[in-house]
This record gives structure tokens, C-alpha cells and sequence, in this order.
């Protein structure tokens, strides 16, 4: 099996994933320097201790597929938190303070996140239609 977003995304939810990476994350040393075997005492638990411990490739490649289904299942529940904001009456310079971006930037998000999920044929072109009505003109248009 190879280890792609496009695969494990199927396999994690959102909250799964971020465990995941995680732990992967927290398990790694961070040395810069390639794995070496090490001799230790396996009758002496506390040789564990002084263990450093690396992910191996397959673990390091899911690490960095994690991180890219964690980035896109954000990005894709963002449009969610757009259109109920701007349903709730937010108004631009509140969205784009809670993305701490200006309004127009916000606003040029909101709509990159609708292209993005017609692209994917996550939202239908009426239901795209909507959210492009519900965002309004562009802020200081």
C-alpha cells in the first residue's frame, strides 16, 4: 500500500488523524542524524530511558500524509464556518478577525473554499450559487 492523503483520508476522520499525528509527531527525536543501531541491555528497563526514538520511513511518510488530510479536512469545513457566520449575520471584518486576515482577504477566501469544493463536486452548482449570494459584494467594493 502506498501512503497518500487520498488513502488514509478514507481511513481517518478528522479527530483520528490529529491523534495519529501526534503521537507520530511526539515518538520522533528530531535528530538531524541518520538512524544508527544502538547496543542496549535488554535485561535493564532503564536503558530505555536513554533511548532516542525515530520513525522509520513508512511512519515518517505517514506523518507527512497526516499533516496534508488534517490541512484539507480543515480547509474544507471552513466553508461551513463562512456560510453559518454570514447565516448568523457576521460581518466581514468579524470573519476575517476570527481568521486574522482582513475582509477582503476573507472575503477572496470564502470564495477560493467554494471553487475548491465544486471542484471536488462536494457542493452542487445551486448550493455554490447560494453561497456566493449568502457572501454578499466584495468588502470595500
Amino acid at each position: 500500500m502506498q501512503i497518500t492523503p487520498q488513502a488514509l483520508e478514507q481511513e481517518f476522520s478528522l479527530q483520528t488523524a490529529a491523534t495519529r499525528l501526534d503521537f507520530l509527531s511526539r515518538r520522533d527525536s528530531g535528530a538531524t542524524t541518520l538512524n544508527t543501531v544502538a547496543d542496549r541491555d535488554d535485561d535493564d528497563w532503564s536503558s530505555l530511558l536513554q533511548d532516542s526514538t525515530s520513525l522509520d520511513v513508512p511512519e515518517s511518510l505517514e506523518l507527512l500524509a497526516l499533516g496534508e488530510v488534517i490541512s484539507r479536512k480543515a480547509h474544507d469545513s471552513q466553508l461551513v464556518g463562512f456560510r453559518a457566520a454570514l447565516r448568523g449575520g457576521a460581518t466581514w471584518e468579524q470573519i476575517a478577525a476570527a481568521l486574522d486576515v482582513t475582509p477582503d482577504e476573507a472575503w477572496a477566501a470564502f470564495h477560493r473554499s467554494i471553487e475548491r469544493q465544486e471542484r471536488t463536486a462536494a457542493l452542487a452548482p445551486d448550493e455554490a450559487a447560494s453561497a456566493r449570494e449568502l457572501a454578499g459584494a466584495r468588502p470595500g467594493a
